[in-house]
């Protein structure tokens, strides 16, 4: 899709169903998920990171298109199997499992239970055993390095996640004890958001050295081993987006000998990723609403702020503050004599609701709408939707030449009470 007809689908839906709100384009996510297929040779299973956009219409889409789901909260597990997901597809990952929600997901069928403590292993051990059940599950490991490069970094360093590797080879014995539990691999995730394919390829390698070690220290023939995949997306101007081609032909050959042991040969090798599926997807629609000039600053304030988009405000990760890319709707082709450079700042009386500080864009007037990019994870999702009092904004979804508003399914189908029943199990409210 070419940026003219793009910007054309944007408006549409600025002026359907008004700002703020998210647009995402299932068109590119299906081209993502082709290349990724094609690039590593159907290789890797993948699977979708739920967290980074759980909205439930973009979940069924995701049924069929992509192998398997991760959830990090049995709330999510609700949301993939109202989607139509069957619980055997879905793994559960999260250090703060609540007894509650492991005793569900276990009772529910779920795929893979991802451990990341000897106390969810207890619980899940106990549940399984009482309904007379065997778990199948995954021990995450939390490696002792991760290359630079890595935007977030989650190995070599006091972490809730997972078990620490010099840890991991008695926590895998003690699992391995448990009669209610089958170990049926391993799992590490140890850094987000590169861009840089030797930095990606030198942590597949890592990984996939630290299954070999541990599968033979336990006599372990693994069934499914996740790599997090760390793919990053080009958020900002002068990023250079990820050459994938250059990742897979560095890590094939390391997989094809890895599969020579016998000991891998039958194992699934999953990736697991979020923002790399969906985060170019999507676009976060705003209005100006008021135009200002404060100490020599045109200032370019919208209807939605860091209540809508959390991440683009700055405030999601990031060490220095960078501009997410946007755009006016309808001003790509402005000349330079007719662009400006504004603070965008959102509707909240709060100093840090500022979307971008020194952006270029197209000359902006009150009404204009502005697109920004890299807005299809981590979005609304990340974000303080409840401060100050401003209604939700929209989803729409653009499918098969056709535009959906998604945000009505999204709240008819997430209303669960917070705490668990008296028998221990939540329980989804119904309409």
């Amino acid at each position: 899709m070419n940026a003219a007809d793009r910007d054309t689908w944007l408006a549409a839906a600025a002026e359907q169903f008004g700002t703020p709100s998210f647009v995402y384009f299932t068109e590119a996510i299906a081209e993502r998920i082709a290349a990724l297929r094609h690039a590593f040779d159907d290789q890797l299973a993948l699977s979708f990171a739920v967290k980074c956009n759980p909205n439930p219409a973009l979940l069924k889409w995701m049924v069929g298109r992509v192998d398997l789901l991760d959830v990090s909260s049995i709330g999510e597990f609700r949301l993939a199997l109202q989607a139509g997901w069957a619980p055997a597809l879905v793994s559960f990952t999260g250090p703060g499992k609540r007894e509650f929600e492991i005793r569900e997901a276990v009772l529910g069928g779920v795929g893979l239970l991802v451990l990341e403590s000897l106390r969810e292993a207890g619980i899940a051990d106990e549940v399984a055993r009482a309904a007379g059940r065997v778990q199948p599950v995954l021990l995450r490991i939390a490696p002792d390095s991760v290359p630079r490069g890595f935007g977030d970094q989650m190995a070599g360093r006091p972490s809730p996640f997972g078990v620490d590797l010099p840890d991991a080879r008695d926590a895998l014995e003690q699992i391995v004890a448990m009669p209610g539990l089958r170990l049926a691999g391993l799992h590490i995730y140890s850094g987000t958001q590169c861009l840089k394919p030797d930095a990606i390829v030198e942590n597949y390698r890592g990984f996939l050295s630290i299954f070999t070690d541990l599968c033979e220290a336990v006599d372990l023939t693994p069934e499914s081993l996740v790599l997090g995949s760390g793919l990053g997306v080009p958020y900002h101007d002068g990023d250079t987006p990820l050459p994938l081609d250059a990742v897979a032909s560095a890590i094939l050959p390391d997989i094809a000998r890895f599969r020579e042991d016998p000991r891998f040969a039958g194992a699934r090798l999953k990736l697991e990723l979020g923002r790399y599926l969906v985060a170019e997807a999507g676009y976060f629609l705003v209005r100006v609403i008021s135009l200002k000039q404060s100490r020599g600053v045109s200032i370019a304030i919208c209807d939605g702020g860091m209540n809508n988009h959390l991440p683009a405000s700055g405030h999601f990760g990031m060490v220095i503050r960078r501009n997410y890319k946007m755009h006016r709707v309808g001003g790509q082709s402005a000349i330079d004599s007719d662009t400006g450079i504004y603070d965008v700042t959102g509707p909240l009386c709060t100093s840090i609701d500022r979307l971008g500080g020194g952006v270029t864009l197209a000359s902006l007037s009150e009404g204009d709408v502005i697109a920004i990019h890299n807005s299809g994870a981590y979005g609304l999702t990340a974000s303080p939707i409840h401060f100050i009092g401003h209604a939700p904004p929209a989803e729409l979804m653009v499918i098969d030449g056709a535009l959906h508003d998604v945000s009505r399914f999204f709240e008819a189908t997430t209303a669960w009470p917070g705490e668990p029943s008296p028998e221990g199990q939540g329980a989804l409210a119904t309409a």
